[in-house]
């Protein structure tokens, strides 16, 4: 026996039942049915699950009209998309310009033909059902393009870890501190994967820094220090300029991660809310980490001592609004810290969200 394939539904809107059963009569032999006689009804039904494929709207009814019921549909993202044909007597130019200018895709005047109800029914469905498959086919490419850049950034941020003296944990564990702050402030779900996921790309710039200075075990002198502070331009060069907005918070987080409140950090000594917010983020969540690890010229602070260290630099190192961010995601943080430890024999390829 061949596989059932659900039948369309379409939504009949219009305020005489005897117009309900005449258009139903037509449609329910190749559709599903649903009738509404007043537009606050419909608005229920359209809003409901399953959503139709297709509404025929009548515009002159009582307390709420087509036209309304039309742009509400419109107005609202979980109905928008649905095409609405409106069905009514109103046979004026001007009624059919205005019905299709809030978003209706066809216009029938009554008295109704059944083959031109049917023709033009099966017509808007097959362009919306093209448009549905167009959009998720575009969906799928476009989430497979993103996962491409997100291994690209996750590969690049490995590099830097390989050429420093820490391990690949550092990147894990200071972008899920950037989530937990980014994620406790008003802002998008969007902006805050975006810094989630360009987090690991800060230091990318160690890459051109020589051996000798950046594995150096002891304190830098001037010129060293010098050289190394070159790292963040090195890695927004590393990156490029990109419209990919990934990329292009890479870049912005490369840049700016070194900056300080006061206007005392590098490489372009900005000042205050003139570091872009991903760089203030992100510079607390890396001097926590980099404070409480291990490292071949030091030993780990305890989190207490680091967490004051932050207290004390703010408005000076940090920005003064973040830091109680940070200590208020200081619990979900240390979490973060002992899930993923330090273990010499760890595999960044293991699940680690980034």
């Amino acid at each position: 026996m061949a596989p059932s394939i659900d039948k369309p539904t379409i939504l009949i809107v219009d305020d005489t039942p005897e117009n309900l059963d005449i258009l139903g009569g037509i449609l329910r032999k190749e559709y599903k049915v649903k009738a509404a006689l007043n537009g606050e009804k419909a608005l229920r039904i359209a809003t409901g699950s399953p959503r139709p494929d297709m509404i025929l709207l009548d515009i002159m009814m009582p307390e709420m009209d087509g036209y309304e019921v039309c742009q509400r549909l419109k107005e609202n993202p979980a109905t928008n998309k649905i095409p609405i044909i409106f069905i009514t007597a109103k046979a004026e130019v001007a009624d059919e310009r205005k019905g299709l200018e809030l978003g209706a895709v066809d216009y029938i005047t009554k008295p109704i033909s059944p083959p031109i109800v049917d023709i033009r029914v099966r017509t808007q469905l097959a362009l919306y059902n093209q448009q549905r498959e167009l959009e998720r086919l575009v969906k799928e490419r476009t989430s497979e393009l993103l996962e491409t850049r997100l291994e690209i950034i996750r590969r690049l941020g490995r590099a830097a870890e390989f050429k420093d003296n820490e391990t690949g944990l550092h990147v894990i564990r200071m972008s899920h501190y950037t989530r937990l702050m980014v994620e406790s402030m008003d802002i998008s779900e969007e902006w805050a994967d975006l810094v989630f996921h360009a987090a690991p790309m800060h230091d990318i710039g160690k890459i051109g820094i020589p051996d000798a200075v950046l594995l150096k075990p002891g304190k830098l002198n001037d010129e060293e220090w010098n050289i190394m502070r070159r790292h963040p331009e090195y890695g927004a060069a590393i990156i490029g300029d990109h419209s990919s907005p990934l990329l292009a918070m890479s870049q912005e987080i490369s840049l700016s991660h070194h900056e300080k409140w006061d206007g005392t950090g590098y490489p372009k000594g900005l000042k205050g809310e003139d570091i872009p917010i991903s760089g203030r983020v992100v510079a607390i969540a890396d001097v926590f980490d980099a404070l409480t690890s291990e490292r071949p010229y030091k030993k780990a602070w305890s989190v207490e001592k680091a967490v004051d260290v932050i207290k004390k630099d703010a408005g000076t190192h940090f920005d003064p609004n973040l830091v109680p961010i940070f200590v208020k995601i200081l619990p979900e943080a240390l979490k973060i810290k002992e899930k993923y430890a330090d273990d010499p024999h760890f595999n960044l390829d293991e699940s680690s969200g980034i």
